[in-house]
């Protein structure tokens, strides 16, 4: 069981599953989904569709995931480790993962199976279910990073919803080769929380602890952003 600063998020569904569920979408749903989810003041929703392989590993018998993203707080990122610190990310967590349910809701109202997949749920990684949209990367100090920002948070959502727009390549596996030639994260690191094989040291690390977010905050691809950083590597 990991350390974490965060409280369980109380059951906020107001509407139940439907009993007979449908599985496809139209665009015009998809679209109407998509911009509910950004007017919920989430930055992007990714999609992942779970291999055969991966649920039978993690016991799990549900494949299809929306992946709502919201970016976290810079005023609190740069806050030095404290209590108070995790207390305003905590309040931050509660509040998205509140409009989750309500877009759970949504879904339901449209007759779509929709559930949260809990966040402090140790028996499935949702890292894991993050990488298997291919719409991330695990950078080299450990964060899972989408496009739209390395200071992300999300929430999931399992639904009944099967022709989602999956993607079937990763664009971002470059990002691997980059944070090789980098460590910043590694080398600044006030815990020297990162082992001989440049590993987190869990036990180590505080930012689950008091909130440190000092290798977010030293990342290039925080400070420049993802476009910027791409655009000087692919020039190297």
């Amino acid at each position: 069981m990991r350390i974490r600063y965060h409280h369980p998020i109380p059951d906020f569904y107001e509407v139940d599953n439907p009993i007979d569920p449908l599985d496809s979408v139209s665009d015009d749903f998809l679209n109407n989904l998509e911009q509910f989810i950004l007017d919920k003041s989430f930055v992007g929703v990714s999609y992942s569709k779970l291999s055969l392989e991966f649920r039978k590993r993690w016991g799990i018998d549900w494949d299809n995931i929306l992946i709502l993203k919201y970016l976290m707080s810079e005023e609190i990122l740069k806050m030095k480790p404290s209590k108070e610190k995790t207390k305003l990310e905590d309040e931050e967590f509660q509040e998205f993962g509140h409009k989750t349910f309500e877009i759970a809701d949504f879904l339901r109202k449209n007759n779509f199976n929709a559930d949260l997949i809990h966040p402090l749920d140790d028996t499935i990684s949702l890292r894991a279910i993050a990488m298997q949209s291919n719409d991330c990367i695990i950078t080299r100090s450990n964060m899972c990073m989408f496009k739209e920002g390395l200071n992300l948070g999300f929430f999931m959502i399992k639904t009944s919803i099967e022709n989602l727009p999956f993607k079937k390549e990763n664009e971002m596996l470059w990002v691997e080769d980059f944070c090789s030639t980098c460590g910043v994260c590694i080398d600044r690191c006030p815990e020297n929380a990162f082992d001989e094989n440049e590993k987190v040291k869990r036990k180590v690390c505080t930012a689950h602890k008091e909130g440190c977010s000092k290798c977010v905050l030293l990342c290039p691809f925080f400070k420049r952003g993802y476009d910027k950083v791409k655009k000087r590597y692919d020039k190297k």
